[in-house]
């Protein structure tokens, strides 16, 4: 995994749904400000439904603080939008079925599933700053209260 004071690759493209459109953009124009891009597996999973409904709760304050705020999993930008309707989420989902971010932060895994192995991202967060230099790292998000520990984290910057 990529440590804190790196600054990623952001030179690759991602489907986002922002405001109910889908779009193709390059990372670096996500990055016009601060933003915080947390990492989860699936739409429509308990875990992953509990870490976007603690950041949906709370989105405004992290605008209010000057921070974009990122979702991002393998998804479909058409399920996203479908989530986004669903969880009231009104920040910016991204559609990575290809693992860009995850390689640019190098966080990709081995994990295991009913016996099987694959590769996949970690369930993490990233606060980046404009220029892609990783501000600070959450390894392993608390589902239940990822709002909180990104304020923690957040506050301590």
């Amino acid at each position: 995994m990529i440590e804190k004071g790196t600054q990623i690759n952001t030179d690759f493209t991602l489907d986002i749904v922002k405001d109910g459109e889908e779009k193709t953009v390059p990372f670096d124009d996500l990055l016009d400000r601060p933003t915080i891009v947390s990492v989860y597996m699936r739409n429509n999973t308990s875990g992953c439904d509990k870490q976007n409904k603690s950041l949906a709760e709370h989105a405004d304050w992290f605008d209010e603080q000057g921070y974009n705020l990122i979702a991002i999993s393998k998804d479909s930008c058409g399920s996203h939008k479908n989530y986004a309707e669903k969880l009231g989420i009104n920040y910016v989902l991204a559609s990575d079925p290809d693992y860009k971010f995850a390689e640019a932060t190098d966080s990709i895994v081995e994990k295991q599933m009913f016996g099987n192995k694959y590769e996949a991202p970690t369930r993490s967060a990233y606060v980046i700053d404009t220029d892609g230099t990783v501000k600070a790292i959450i390894e392993k998000v608390n589902t239940k209260d990822h709002a909180s520990e990104l304020k923690e984290v957040i506050k301590n910057l």
